[in-house]
């Protein structure tokens, strides 16, 4: 049997690439800040690529998004106002949106033509979400927007593209911006943050994310999802302004988790759950290693870039 005649390739290092079948390419152009195409994908479905980088696809961007956004907002004791930098498809405010406690979310996003293209041609990741009355739609610089608001929020959600040399993304991941964010939520706050591949061969910005937090915050929980399209295991943190104690979310049962989600989702989850949450906080062994020895801090006059 033929394979496809056209490929699509992400270059997670300069020895590893992943290939990808194209069925169709619906969209390419530049915007002010970035390359974007959208492409139907044979094993994937359609699929938002940005500087070469597969940024979500159909089939799993549901275990991605529910992953960044769920954990924090299910450990938060009652999360009424949502802070989202990035999140351009729409679908990490679709995810906060579902619950029911969330009164306001405000997402800034730094690039129009992203959502517009998102919008357009990926309806379903947002599912309405910018059209919600509890959206506040923004478009500008998230750590420019965090310096002038005197706002407080209960989650802070960063949705953002990995750290590329020339991007727009690096100067959010530094332990200056972790120290704005930490001054832009409420005392009872959590920030969730999409930390970089966490994979054997390829993990160089996730320890250092990770070591970045806990130089600002009291706690911080690094945990990860394997997002098929990505090639790899994905790494993610949640991190608090408050100590951990003995009952922390992070080690509640599948039944209790079970609890909270229902009380407070509206419509089922597809990926996260009360089993799932134990499964994305057991971290291997050289993943637990990886993160304790890292001492690396980010730092604006010392960004980290991947390769």
């Amino acid at each position: 049997m033929a394979g496809p005649d056209l490929w699509f390739t992400d270059q997670a290092t300069p020895g590893l690439r992943t290939s990808f079948g194209v069925a169709s390419v619906l969209y390419q152009g530049r915007s002010a800040y970035q390359d974007i195409q959208v492409m139907e994908l044979h094993d994937c479905g359609r699929c938002l690529v940005m500087d070469g980088k597969v940024q979500s696809a159909e089939r799993d961007e549901f275990i991605y998004h529910e992953a960044l956004v769920h954990p924090a907002l299910i450990a938060h004791p009652r999360p009424r106002s949502v802070f989202i930098a990035g999140g351009g498809e729409g679908a990490t405010l679709r995810e906060a949106l579902r619950h029911r406690t969330v009164r306001r979310a405000v997402m800034v996003e730094l690039d129009p033509e992203a959502v517009r293209v998102c919008r357009e041609l990926l309806p379903s990741w947002s599912a309405g979400a910018f059209e919600d009355p509890r959206t506040d739609l923004r478009y500008g610089d998230a750590r420019r927007y965090l310096e002038q608001t005197p706002e407080r929020y209960d989650v802070i959600i960063l949705d953002i593209s990995d750290p590329l040399e020339g991007g727009p993304a690096y100067r959010l991941f530094t332990r200056e911006f972790y120290q704005l964010v930490a001054e832009r939520l409420e005392p009872s706050g959590l920030v969730a943050v999409q930390a970089g591949a966490a994979s054997l061969i390829d993990q160089p910005v996730f320890p250092a994310v990770v070591n970045t937090l806990a130089a600002v915050f009291p706690q911080v929980v690094a945990y990860q999802a394997h997002v098929p399209s990505f090639g790899s295991p994905w790494g993610f943190a949640t991190a608090s302004l408050q100590a951990a104690g003995r009952r922390a979310p992070w080690a509640w049962s599948p039944r209790a988790v079970d609890r909270r989600v229902s009380a407070r989702v509206e419509t089922p989850l597809r990926f996260y759950d009360g089993t799932t949450h134990q499964a994305l906080f057991a971290l291997p062994k050289y993943l637990r290693e990886a993160l304790a020895q890292e001492r690396r801090q980010i730092a604006d006059d010392a960004p980290l870039f991947m390769p």
